[in-house]
């Protein structure tokens, strides 16, 4: 999903896409701690989704603060 179609959720939206991106992230690397990850590449795709979400909350809190 790219960065565009985070920009159009709601902030509910975001939040709850933020928790499950966080989730998914503890079990991948529960995962590759036991050895059962074939593609460790999931992690680091997840670590740059969760960065997004939180550039995007961060850019709507800086715009509510300047208007």
């Amino acid at each position: 999903m790219p960065v565009d179609d985070l920009r159009g959720m709601s902030a509910d939206d975001l939040a709850e896409e933020l928790y499950e991106t966080r989730r998914e992230l503890m079990n991948l690397r529960f995962r590759a701690a036991t050895m059962q990850l074939s593609n460790v590449n999931e992690i680091k795709r997840t670590k740059k989704r969760v960065a997004q979400i939180l550039t995007v909350m961060r850019e709507r809190q800086l715009e509510g603060a300047s208007a």
